[in-house]
């Protein structure tokens, strides 16, 4: 048995600067695990939530002492002893501990430090990769990265109304060969941007973020780079959006306070989409509408759900619950997988399983205030979701899970399938 002999936290900072939680999980034979947890700047009203110590005079509120304190008081004492490598109950335990819904009086920082923390130890005391503990078999899917190369909304200073303009390198034969597919495109869409007088700084995950003539700009300057890096868009390299729309609805309208100022109802936006998936080498479309516009997301799924991947996020913010209400509801045919927006393993993996179970794609994600941790490398892998969309092809934090999932692929040799275009197989696109 892997029992927990101690668990020790501390703040630390996150990409941005902000702080964050970071938890060590021992066992009782010295092997350690250590998880660091990321943080979101779009969120989802309905996330479990991130405790933060709200002291206006200390990191502007958001320290995370308390979660910290709550790990080390609470939680400790109550799984000194307890079997680390059993992760469903040990989550359920935590669960029990909290004794909310979603998570507030532990907080989902300091239970999913702490639940991730034990994954770690456990499979440390194996002397097994993560994600070999995670899910043991035979053959692995590497999965088809989603790379942020241009942003707007909530992750630059820009003019842009739409949060992420992503690249996925589905055509080539290896996760190592995308890589290389997608880190040319990125560095020929900086070129691209040079050539227009356009800044060429970067944003929260580490994609652009110049000031453009319109929402639209994006796509076209991206279509240009995959050309000029090489690549047939569409066929090698495809065109991923997460507008995260929640950001800009307001009293029922999606309203582009960053760019032209117009206004748009569900049906305005669902006939745009609608053009732009059809009109780009696009397959992919998160968050096109709001997390409040079930009635839209429907009429979305509708038209758009047989032809293009229509991933949901802020909706069903990686809650089973939500998740199967949706499903019932015909929302949808993917979902965004967050660790933290749930709080522990076990419930994630619990929404992957109800995603596969009912013919929904998977797609398991970064946050935009990241760490150098790399468990979602090893969590994609293992449970075969064949999706992963965590930032662009610089900052260190981003970079990090990339070099990670290079490792893994290396490591398993002929075990390992790169999953490319396949997931999009389902889709006529």
């Amino acid at each position: 048995m892997a029992a927990i002999k101690s668990i020790t936290a501390m703040e630390i900072l996150d990409s941005r600067g902000n702080p964050t939680v970071q938890v060590a999980l021992t066992l009782d034979s010295g092997v350690t695990g250590v998880a660091k947890i990321p943080s979101g700047a779009s969120t989802g009203k309905n996330e479990a939530v991130e405790l933060r110590d709200g002291e206006k005079g200390r990191y502007g509120g958001k320290g995370v002492r308390k979660a910290v304190a709550n790990v080390v008081d609470i939680i400790q004492p109550a799984v000194h002893g307890f079997d680390a490598s059993n992760q469903a109950g040990l989550d359920q335990k935590l669960i029990d501990l909290d004794g909310t819904p979603n998570k507030a009086r532990l907080g989902a920082n300091a239970i999913l430090g702490v639940s991730i923390a034990a994954a770690k130890a456990s499979a440390e005391e194996r002397n097994i990769p993560l994600y070999r503990y995670f899910r043991d078999q035979a053959e692995y899917v590497i999965p088809s990265p989603m790379l942020n190369v241009l942003n707007g909304g909530k992750h630059a200073d820009n003019n842009v109304d739409f949060q992420e303009f992503m690249i996925a390198p589905v055509g080539a034969p290896s996760f190592a060969e995308a890589l290389r597919a997608a880190a040319e495109t990125f560095h020929a869409l900086k070129d691209v941007l040079k050539k227009k007088g356009y800044d060429t700084s970067v944003g929260d995950e580490g994609g652009f973020a110049p000031r453009l003539r319109s929402n639209e700009e994006p796509m076209e300057l991206i279509q240009s780079a995959i050309t000029k890096a090489g690549y047939k868009p569409g066929t090698e390299i495809a065109i991923n959006l997460d507008p995260a729309a929640s950001e800009f609805y307001e009293d029922g309208a999606y309203v582009f306070a960053k760019s032209d100022k117009s206004r748009k109802n569900s049906a305005q936006m669902i006939e745009m989409w609608s053009n732009w998936l059809k009109q780009y080498p696009a397959l992919s479309l998160e968050d096109g509408l709001a997390e409040d516009d079930w009635d839209g997301w429907q009429q979305l799924t509708k038209k758009l759900g047989k032809e293009f991947q229509l991933v949901a996020d802020d909706i069903f913010v990686t809650n089973p619950a939500i998740f199967e209400k949706g499903i019932q509801r015909g929302i949808a045919n993917s979902i965004l997988i967050k660790l933290n927006q749930i709080g522990t393993v076990t419930e994630t993996i619990r929404c992957i399983e109800l995603a596969k179970k009912n013919g929904y794609t998977a797609v398991v994600s970064h946050r935009s205030g990241e760490t150098d941790d790399t468990t979602i490398s090893d969590f994609t892998v293992a449970m075969g979701v064949g999706q992963i969309k965590t930032g662009s092809a610089c900052r260190g934090e981003r970079i990090a899970k990339y070099n990670r999932l290079l490792e893994i692929e290396k490591e398993l040799g002929t075990c390992a399938k790169y999953a490319g275009r396949s997931l999009y197989s389902q889709f006529r696109s």
